[in-house]
């Protein structure tokens, strides 16, 4: 196994463990076992993908494992980056407060249908992956890259970002919280801002992109955004 390989299935597995530990400590027990079942989708999903990456696009998984705050080129994303990862983390503590208190009553077909969109939300990142290998977890513009607009890409301008919603707006319900709810509304103007502050960097740098704009219509949502 080479050394991107390893980095790669180390940060699966540092984020299954920080996940794990954003849940059960505020929920005060193990106990808890709709975070079982969304912590064995959400670590699948991610695995899959990665074993995907590392065999058929090992270039793709490097710049997907540069991410975060720090590795923003402009103070601007940075911020929303920070405030983004803050809201992730709401996404994961506030159900896991509501389980310990018992604040919500979120019947079971629920829970299932919050786990099945955050399959389908990840189902969605994947067809990403495969048809441009230039998703970098960062926003840039890479000297050979070329605007995609194949695929999940013509349907939406951002696809990765609406496959993110999908699985964001499911953990509070895989979660069992209603509260999760109001975690993942406060993150979502940070998720919007970041998309219209890319969707400004590719009009502007990426060859082709405004044609694309008015070939395809809807950023986010069909019919809606």
């Amino acid at each position: 196994m080479n050394s991107l390989a390893v980095k790669g299935w180390l940060g699966v597995a540092g984020v299954a463990v920080a996940m794990g530990l954003l849940l059960f400590l505020p929920a005060g027990t193990a106990r808890y076992w709709q975070a079982w079942v969304f912590l064995s989708v959400f670590t699948g999903a991610t695995s899959l993908i990665t074993r995907y990456l590392g065999r058929h696009d090992p270039e793709l998984l490097r710049r997907r494992l540069r991410g975060g705050p720090t590795a923003e080129k402009e103070k601007r994303q940075r911020t929303i980056q920070v405030f983004a990862s803050l809201g992730f983390i709401g996404v994961l503590v506030v159900p896991a407060l509501d389980h310990r208190f018992g604040w919500s009553t979120v019947p079971v077909s629920l829970v299932i249908t919050g786990d099945v969109l955050t399959a389908v939300g990840f189902s969605v990142v994947f067809l990403v992956f495969r048809v441009n290998p230039f998703t970098s977890a960062t926003i840039e513009v890479a000297g050979e890259q070329e605007v995609v607009s194949t695929g999940p890409y013509a349907v939406v301008r951002h696809p990765m970002y609406a496959g993110s919603l999908l699985y964001l707006l499911g953990m509070p319900l895989a979660l069992a919280s209603w509260w999760g709810l109001l975690a993942l509304a406060a993150m979502a103007p940070f998720l919007i801002w970041r998309l219209l502050d890319e969707e400004r960097l590719l009009s502007r740098d990426l060859v082709g992109y405004p044609e694309y704009r008015l070939k395809v219509r809807w950023r986010l949502i069909p019919g809606v955004w």
